[in-house]
């Protein structure tokens, strides 16, 4: 959209305080972006879910900084006037602060984001701080953090009980306060959620954390069901069948290559008058100069 201009952390903030909520997809490559950017959306994430929706794998835990670079490149060329946030994938951001200032700077210089996103909470609060003053903004998140899911024992939901509630809401004042830009609020309850959305100063963005969030976002693949099969999911809406078309679409394609109904007459280029001939011509006055 030539006429679309990006959101910054100042206008999202301001969104907040006006109560206009905040849209995010996923993407993972330039045609999805380009086609997100089309519909409207504020931000677009580069999640690490892409090694479960792109990669074929069953966790997000073997992506690598090399994936995510090579994928929110590919999303910056397709999304020119939108928010693009790139996820910092496992174990690239727990060790020392050096160690993670050099994914962060491959993700802004090579990846061309314009933030990165980061699971966790009070653990990774200096790390944010550090990251913040170098000059790159973070999207925290909480929740349910797929990273971390074989340490929390599965896809569980969040803030059930006051112990975890009082949990969860530490930890977004921790990231809050360490200079986060905004909060991801995953598989939280509802109660929950918008509990921490109204104390913090900072937008939150649900993923399973109902109405009370500041925004919300989902994965593209889940959106249009692009998948195989598709497994439905209770905080998932679905607006459309991608993978039903693609796949009728290609079968389609398969018959009429068997059947030899394509390619049909429109679909070919034809020689001028003579071609033929004279490439016939060609290769008998090879033949007899052979003879």
């Amino acid at each position: 959209m030539a006429n679309k201009q990006a959101l910054n952390i100042v206008k999202m903030k301001k969104y907040k305080q006006d109560g206009v909520p905040l849209s995010m997809i996923t993407a993972y490559d330039y045609p999805t972006a380009q086609l997100a950017e089309e519909a409207g959306i504020d931000l677009i994430l580069v999640g690490d879910s892409l090694g479960n929706v792109v990669l074929g794998y069953n966790s997000t835990l073997p992506v690598t900084i090399d994936d995510m670079v090579y994928h929110t490149r590919s999303v910056v060329r397709g999304a020119e006037n939108t928010f693009i946030v790139a996820d910092m994938p496992f174990m690239t951001y727990h060790g020392s602060i050096d160690e993670t200032l050099k994914g962060v700077r491959r993700l802004m210089q090579e990846g061309h984001a314009h933030a990165v996103k980061m699971e966790g909470g009070m653990e990774i609060a200096d790390t944010v701080k550090a990251v913040v003053q170098s000059g790159v903004p973070v999207l925290g998140h909480i929740g349910l953090t797929p990273q971390s899911v074989n340490q929390i024992g599965g896809y569980r939901i969040q803030g059930k009980d006051a112990a975890d509630a009082k949990r969860l809401m530490d930890e977004a004042k921790a990231l809050e306060a360490a200079g986060a830009f905004g909060i991801v609020l995953e598989l939280v309850t509802e109660e929950v959620a918008r509990a921490i959305s109204e104390e913090l100063s900072i937008p939150t963005i649900g993923i399973g954390a109902g109405r009370g969030c500041d925004g919300q976002v989902l994965v593209f693949h889940d959106v249009v069901q692009y998948a195989s099969p598709y497994t439905p999911k209770r905080f998932v809406k679905t607006y459309g069948d991608v993978g039903e078309l693609i796949r009728n679409s290609i079968s389609s394609y398969v018959k009429e290559v068997k059947d030899r109904s394509f390619p049909a007459q429109e679909h070919v280029f034809t020689a001028a008058d003579g071609v033929l001939d004279q490439l016939y011509g060609h290769r008998k006055e090879k033949v007899a100069n052979n003879g």
